[in-house]
């Protein structure tokens, strides 16, 4: 079997990138969400909120542009618009969310989605061999899991 340029099976790598562009689609719906929360957050936990959402957002947008460079790097295409996204996403839509307990419970479901996917993600990896991705996934899952013990802990 012939291996593509950094040492792996073409066809695992291809399936492998089709799974990132399903998690870049539902982590730009997440990041979109997480905007739409910082602007729109009202109510006695603002200061707090506002700041929590910036920094998850910024994280988010961080993951995005790894995502599709390691698609990238697996000899693909990144997908790129939002009819696309919104086409593979499984993350809900928040709209309008303004209120504390929602914004936090959105992104609880929104990253319990996440989760889902990098699992899928990891184990496949495994499969194929494809250390960068493996590891990638086992950093987001990492994160991602303490995130949403922090905010169930926050929901009490």
């Amino acid at each position: 079997m012939q291996l593509n340029k950094i040492g792996l099976n073409p066809e695992k790598t291809q399936d492998i990138s089709n799974q990132l562009n399903e998690l870049l689609s539902n982590f730009q719906i997440y990041y979109q969400n997480l905007r739409g929360i910082h602007w729109n957050i009202k109510g006695k936990n603002f200061f707090d909120l506002h700041v929590k959402f910036e920094e998850l957002y910024t994280d988010a947008n961080m993951k995005v542009d790894l995502i599709a460079e390691r698609i990238l790097t697996l000899s693909n295409t990144p997908l790129h618009t939002f009819q696309d996204y919104i086409s593979h996403a499984k993350v809900p839509v928040g709209k309008n969310v303004s209120n504390d307990v929602d914004a936090v419970k959105l992104i609880v479901t929104s990253l319990s989605e996440l989760l889902k996917l990098e699992r899928t993600i990891l184990a496949e990896a495994d499969h194929a061999n494809d250390e960068g991705t493996n590891s990638m996934m086992s950093d987001f899952i990492a994160e991602q899991e303490k995130t949403v013990w922090m905010m169930n802990a926050w929901l009490g």
